[in-house]
């Protein structure tokens, strides 16, 4: 499929369907996310990848109860990633400061939206949460608590008559402009 028919079919998913993932699959994610590119080469980031059924929903139901329990529909995901950020490298981080830019969270950003496209070209698909109960996460997964974990990646298999089309997003004209803003 090429690439940009790849990026109109990608939808954040909140329905899944009970149907595992095999660890090939995730395993193509993962390869596709390890491959982005990053500031200075820093690969700021770490993955955990929860698909043990028990502890998953385990996960779930500490990571989004209470004032998170608008992402609770995670807990039909068969899998949760973890995306924890990781220290970048010296000159990313000095260029960072001079900037007043996190280049971490960019590097994130890329890797999670290869991974994301990744799973979307197996027939995957996900939604991206970046509101969660970090603390019970990191209790639960036995995440040192210096560490941040800046976004959760829901996986799984849907049902791909059931989505709605269009994106809803702003037309080219309002969003780009050559030569001056």
């Amino acid at each position: 499929m090429a690439l940009l028919d790849l990026i109109r079919q990608r939808k954040s998913i909140r329905d899944f369907l009970a149907r595992p993932v095999d660890r090939e699959n995730i395993m193509m994610c993962l390869e596709a996310a390890r491959l982005a590119p990053s500031t200075c080469n820093s690969q700021p980031w770490k993955f955990i990848v929860v698909d043990d059924k028990q502890l998953k929903n385990k996960l779930c139901r500490a990571a989004f109860s209470g004032i998170y329990s608008i992402n609770s529909f995670c807990k039909k995901a068969p899998v949760i990633v973890v995306v924890i950020s990781e220290k970048s490298k010296f000159l990313a981080r000095i260029g960072g400061m001079f900037r007043g830019t996190k280049y971490y969270l960019i590097d994130i950003g890329i890797a999670g939206e290869h991974f994301v496209l990744q799973a979307e070209d197996l027939g995957l698909g996900t939604c991206w949460i970046g509101w969660f109960n970090e603390g019970a996460v990191k209790s639960i997964l036995n995440i040192p608590q210096h560490k941040k974990i800046d976004i959760l990646i829901a996986l799984g298999y849907y049902d791909r008559e059931k989505l709605r089309s269009e994106h809803g997003r702003e037309p080219m004209d309002k969003i780009a402009s050559f030569n001056s803003y």
